[in-house]
């Protein structure tokens, strides 16, 4: 039996007793720490590298959501929402949460969310993308997270930290400062749900950071050369050269 190594965090004890006291008739469930805010949360995700977390989303300090934002790119658990309000819920469910449960928290629920948790195991690229999408959700500083493969992990990335889309044929590449990722998304969805005041279409293929443009070089009096801020170059289309200009103020 695969034992689940499930992290409780919540900044009310007794909301975490409670948790670990139901959780303990359970027994593919091991409990391998709490936590009491978001901080710490963070820093035992980091150390202890649980397949599950348990996460209130009203805490002082960072919240849930901000949690969400800024879990380890390569240690990333399958996130069920407690809380004790039902909008909250709602909204972290709609937004792309695995489950959530509702304080206080009954056996016959919590089991069922078990269930969930237990078939996506194995999905790294569902808890990837649902986790991609609650960080939709923008936090203080709006930041958002995009799905990215390396071999066969996933990451989240920072969108702010993205150079770069370029396709490939059926392959989207995700360009970062320090190397590249596969997406799971074409190019057309991503743009979607990008910033678009920050990510512009520069090319039928290729959705360029503006923040990460290190130069323009005219080609002609309709072609332009992007080169980004690790050296990478791109071509600006004809079609698109003139929203580009507008977009860097040229």
């Amino acid at each position: 039996m695969h034992r689940l190594r499930t992290l409780i965090v919540d900044d009310e004890p007794i909301a975490r007793q409670v948790l670990r006291e139901e959780l303990a008739g359970f027994p593919d469930i091991d409990i391998v720490g709490e936590a009491g805010d978001g901080e710490e949360a963070l820093s035992r995700i980091g150390v202890e590298r649980p397949d599950l977390v348990l996460l209130d989303l009203q805490m002082p300090g960072l919240s849930g959501f901000d949690v969400i934002h800024r879990l380890p790119s390569d240690a990333l658990p399958v996130v069920v929402i407690v809380t004790a309000y039902d909008q909250h819920a709602v909204q972290a469910f709609e937004a792309g949460a695995l489950d959530y449960l509702l304080k206080p928290v009954g056996r016959e629920r919590l089991e069922k969310a078990l269930e969930r948790v237990r078939s996506m195991r194995r999905k790294t690229a569902e808890v990837a993308e649902s986790l991609a999408r609650l960080g939709d959700i923008p936090e203080g500083g709006g930041r958002r997270k995009i799905v990215g493969r390396s071999g066969a992990e996933y990451y989240l990335i920072d969108v702010n930290d993205v150079l770069a889309f370029q396709a490939e044929r059926e392959i989207v590449w995700m360009i970062t400062g320090r190397q590249r990722y596969m997406t799971t998304q074409p190019l057309r969805a991503i743009e979607a749900r990008l910033p678009h005041s920050t990510f512009q279409r520069v090319h039928r293929n290729a959705l360029v950071n503006v923040n990460h443009v290190h130069k323009m070089t005219p080609l002609s009096s309709q072609r332009w050369m992007l080169t980004l801020t690790n050296g990478q170059e791109l071509i600006v289309s004809k079609r698109q050269a003139h929203n580009v200009r507008q977009l860097l103020h040229w």
